[in-house]
């Protein structure tokens, strides 16, 4: 995507930060805008701490070009002359669009504008905006420097040349683009994993198990398995020589056994307690202060794992 050199990004905190570390090691210009008044720093030392990953990944110098980045608390100084808007801004949709009302102005009519938003619709983000059509979803999952995949959400009027331009952009920079086709609340990894943790959630608050065991079941059980493959091709191998067809034929009146006897909880205050008290026995057998960076390193191992395997 040679046309995209420039990009502002719009928010500067973990996910603002990771971007634009994904950003300038692919050679592209970033300007970033926070009005935190510790937000240079803050985004250097996290950009800093993610290149030595990006560095196991691709061919990039030793240090980041720090003369690529720009950063100002002026919405509008970061955008000016830029060809691709990545907002990372709170999830508040008042906040989304005061933030876009100070951008547009500074953008060409045609630049997108994609937001980093985990549950808001693109829809909702561009009710108010100057051309709703250049304005859509592209939401990564934490930290998106080395996760690969971004979920593009076209809102109700955002145009194909939108769409296909930020889908050509996210993959020139190796990132897996997907298309959800319809708006819904949280997108489709999101609702994926939300699903997931309602029932986490439900079996401590039912004293099935404790936090740490439903951590240890997932991490070293079907997340192994989720790590390669969706859930569909792996039901699809479940199913032997007949396959997918096979595995529901078989097992599908299983699922739906297990699907309506799973609970509907609520983080009331007293589920919130036990929660909590869960995760703090889970951490006295970790260390802390290395979760975060024993995650990164797990990443970019499984990243060049499945890049071995053709997965």
């Amino acid at each position: 995507m040679t046309q995209i050199r420039t990009i502002a990004i719009l928010g500067g905190g973990l996910i603002g930060a990771s971007w634009a570390a994904l950003f300038l090691s692919r050679g592209l210009a970033v300007r970033l805008a926070d009005p935190s008044e510790n937000a240079a720093n803050d985004a250097r030392q996290r950009i800093q701490a993610a290149w030595p990953h990006l560095a196991q990944l691709s061919d990039i110098p030793d240090a980041p070009p720090w003369d690529a980045l720009f950063i100002t608390q002026d919405i509008a100084e970061a955008c000016a002359g830029t060809d691709f808007v990545q907002e990372c801004g709170p999830d508040r949709l008042a906040v989304k669009h005061a933030m876009l009302a100070k951008a547009e102005p500074a953008l060409a009519p045609t630049t997108p504008i994609a937001s980093s938003t985990s549950s808001l619709m693109a829809s909702e983000i561009a009710q108010d905006a100057q051309y709703p059509q250049r304005i859509l979803v592209a939401h990564p999952m934490n930290p998106p420097h080395l996760v690969p995949l971004v979920e593009l959400v076209p809102g109700s009027a955002t145009d194909q040349q939108t769409l296909d331009t930020a889908f050509d952009f996210y993959q020139s920079l190796d990132r897996v683009p997907i298309l959800v086709k319809k708006e819904r609340r949280g997108h489709l990894a999101n609702r994926l994993t939300s699903a997931l943790y309602r029932e986490a959630v439900n079996i401590v608050a039912e004293g099935i198990a404790s936090v740490e065991d439903v951590d240890r079941a997932i991490a070293n059980g079907p997340g192994l398995r989720w790590a390669l493959m969706g859930p569909h091709l792996i039901y699809h191998l479940g199913g032997g020589a007949g396959g997918y067809r096979a595995y529901l034929d078989h097992l599908g009146p299983t699922q739906e056994a297990r699907w309506a006897d799973l609970g509907a909880p609520r983080l009331d205050a007293a589920t919130v307690e036990t929660l909590v008290q869960g995760l703090e026995e889970e951490l006295k057998n970790l260390d802390p202060t290395r979760l975060t960076q024993a995650r990164d390193d797990a990443l970019v191992a499984l990243a060049k794992l499945k890049k071995q395997a053709g997965l």
